[in-house]
């Protein structure tokens, strides 16, 4: 499992600090999942990573946050947002229930192409908020 984190990024999203607060309200939770996702595709492209897709629905139940291509690897990508770097990493909230989930958008996603002759992994982008710091930002290779 390889692990990057990221800090001071010149990206609109990643080099200002961030702000719970937008026009004078405050964010909901699933407002900052949006956010972190945001901030996950940009460092992803940063990387210079091919964003395929984003928040795939299988048709049964699977689900995946980001689809992209690494070089030779097509990557099932989770998105993993929290506010604050105190306690777990954002890392452990992918269960083996989470987990499961994502393998099933995997299985859905793959069984849409003609072919999946070529290797493929699971990753995680860990987002850490802070109010009035810059954003975070840890891609896990082959988290699962």
């Amino acid at each position: 499992m390889l692990s990057f984190v990221f800090r001071h990024l010149p990206n609109r999203l990643l080099d200002r600090p961030f702000s719970f607060e937008v026009n004078g309200q405050r964010l909901s939770h699933i407002a900052i999942g949006e956010v972190g996702e945001k901030i996950a595709v940009a460092q992803l492209r940063r990387m210079g990573k091919k964003i395929i897709y984003r928040n795939y629905r299988g048709p049964k139940g699977g689900e995946l946050d980001i689809v992209a291509r690494d070089r030779k690897y097509l990557c099932f990508i989770e998105v993993k947002t929290r506010r604050r770097r105190f306690g777990s990493r954002p890392l452990d909230a992918v269960t083996l229930e989470k987990q499961d989930l994502i393998e099933r958008g995997a299985r859905s996603w793959l069984a849409l192409l003609p072919h999946n002759d070529f290797q493929w992994r699971f990753d995680v982008v860990e987002v850490i908020l802070e109010e009035g710091e810059l954003p975070e930002v840890c891609l896990v290779e082959a988290a699962f």
